[in-house]
């Protein structure tokens, strides 16, 4: 019997799903916990992952191109089988079970969001919370055209509660913020759901990484 071909992949790894929106943000904060990030843009690209990100970009757009390449029904049996999700801003979006005066899509939290609740690009904007869950620390956050979640179903944990609407929430199997840790300096919310999918991010690697800059991602294009 011929032995068994060894796997290319490294493991574990988490992915970000890389069809649109900031995925090499995500990228570089896991690459400063130690953690192997992986683009996502296969249904092929799915197969071992521990936990998946849906980076923020456009909801619609994103969801579109779910579609089209097969990759939200191989997200769904993925997910069945034991694979982690977290959904940052438009991904927080698509795992909503209701959206508010549209169609749901890969809906696998049972809430309400609304998109766009704070208006345009012009009303983004910056503030500090404490998520007791994920850090003892003040943590920054940061807002752009983000959805508010509106109301939760049984069995949805809310993590943060800002004046009229939820901010973060989470199941077993999955974790949604409205906003955008991979846009900040903290590495909180990347090392709580590396956790959540049984990895062990570094552990000298400071909650607010001092050499985070805002260009920090660039350091991962890479010119052909």
């Amino acid at each position: 019997m011929n032995p068994s071909k060894p796997s290319t992949r490294p493991e574990p790894v988490l992915g970000v799903l890389d069809l649109q929106g900031g995925v090499l943000e995500h990228l570089d904060h896991l690459e400063r916990l130690g953690i192997r990030g992986l683009p996502v843009k296969s249904p092929e690209d799915l197969s071992g992952l521990k936990g998946l990100i849906l980076p923020g970009g456009e909801s619609t757009c994103m969801s579109r191109l779910l579609r089209i390449f097969g990759v939200d029904e191989a997200i769904r049996r993925e997910y069945r089988k034991g694979m982690k999700i977290w959904g940052t801003c438009a991904g927080t979006i698509l795992l909503a079970a209701r959206v508010r005066g549209e169609t749901s899509h890969l809906g696998l939290i049972d809430m309400e969001v609304e998109r766009n609740s704070f208006g345009s690009q012009l009303d983004s904007f910056t503030a500090t919370a404490v998520v007791p869950s994920v850090s003892p620390d003040p943590l920054p956050l940061t807002f752009i055209r983000s959805p508010k979640i509106l109301e939760v179903g049984e069995g949805v944990n809310i993590l943060l509660r800002m004046n009229d609407f939820i901010a973060a929430v989470e199941t077993p199997g999955t974790l949604a913020t409205v906003f955008h840790p991979e846009l900040t300096g903290s590495t909180a919310f990347h090392r709580y759901f590396a956790v959540k999918c049984g990895l062990c991010p570094a552990p000298d690697v400071p909650a607010l990484d001092p050499g985070w800059s805002r260009t920090s991602w660039t350091r991962h294009v890479r010119v052909r």
